[in-house]
């Protein structure tokens, strides 16, 4: 059996792989801070994005697309901004989700959400 923490893991790495094959180059993997965490960051062509990876194992509620509250995207912007604070970079940024689901099908919505 598996933990909720493995399962992440496991997503997040599915997610790096798939993301890579679409040619998104990984640049940061759980960057962390007391208030928040970034799962990816990384370079799509002239973008740096900033990914958060959900998975979940049923379509309830919503599934995997729709389990990101507007508290997690508020944390996810400021852990963001606090990114960009100590790694100054001079490109647009964007906020992408990878949502997995138990068959492994990976939906990945572009510009999920914005500041």
């Amino acid at each position: 059996m598996t933990t909720s923490q493995q399962r992440g893991q496991q997503a997040e790495n599915w997610a790096c792989e798939y993301l890579q094959a679409q040619g998104f180059q990984v640049l940061s993997r759980n960057y962390r801070l007391r208030g928040g965490e970034l799962d990816l960051i990384g370079r799509d062509a002239d973008y740096l994005v900033f990914v958060e990876v959900r998975y979940r194992s049923s379509e309830k509620f919503g599934g995997a697309v729709h389990s990101i509250s507007l508290a997690k995207q508020q944390r996810i912007i400021r852990t963001a901004q606090h990114y960009l604070l100590r790694y100054p970079v001079d490109l647009p940024c964007r906020f992408d989700v990878i949502a997995i689901n138990q068959a492994q099908q990976i939906t990945w919505i572009k510009n999920a959400f914005e500041i």
